[in-house]
């Protein structure tokens, strides 16, 4: 947050190109580590998020901030107006063509830029750390992927989960829903590891 008050003094009428790509990662949630889209607020901590990406932790019973962990009262998170007007107020390079967005478009530019889809396609596959004569695993859930939350296709790390989103439910009208907790999520993950061989 010391870093959006450093940024930003005073106010601006128009967009404001700053240097660096450091502008885009500053206005970043740190849960989705993309540009904040309709940004809240935790009032206690002042911790600023996506709100889609909040969601889930005012879901339970006692949340805690997905940062620096600290207890926080759900109705007591509000809208990041700041974060907002900031997000209008300055332009980035884009991280694929280096065309110069603001901000408050940057995820909407990503998303159809032929150079950023380019980047994901060219993303290194698995490859083992050592050469073995084991077959690497297709068919196996990798702990560190995931399922699509619209239909369920399995096994997608982060970045094919997003180009996979991206192209196949862009304009999936229905909600996703996260309502499960910690600890109902660890209990499942312990009962398929157990059933996994």
């Amino acid at each position: 947050m010391a870093m959006f008050r450093s940024l930003v003094s005073g106010n601006q009428t128009k967009p404001t190109t700053v240097s660096g790509e450091n502008l885009a990662d500053s206005y970043s949630c740190p849960i989705c580590l993309e540009v904040y889209y309709k940004p809240v607020s935790i009032a206690s901590c002042g911790h600023a998020f996506c709100g889609e990406c909040l969601q889930p932790c005012l879901q339970v019973v006692s949340p805690l901030c997905p940062l620096c962990r600290m207890p926080f009262d759900p109705k007591k998170v509000e809208k990041a107006s700041n974060v907002e007007k900031q997000l209008s107020s300055y332009k980035a390079p884009c991280r694929g063509c280096n065309k110069k967005v603001t901000l408050v478009k940057m995820r909407t530019h990503i998303s159809s830029c032929s150079k950023v889809q380019e980047q994901m396609d060219n993303c290194p596959k698995f490859v083992p750390v050592v050469p073995t004569t084991q077959p690497i695993p297709s068919n196996i859930p990798n702990r560190s992927t995931f399922v699509c939350p619209y239909c369920g296709a399995r096994n997608l790390d982060q970045q094919e989960l997003v180009k996979h989103c991206m192209e196949n439910h862009r304009s999936d009208p229905n909600k996703v829903d996260y309502s499960i907790d910690e600890d109902a999520a660890l209990h499942a993950a312990i009962a398929l590891s157990l059933t996994e061989k």
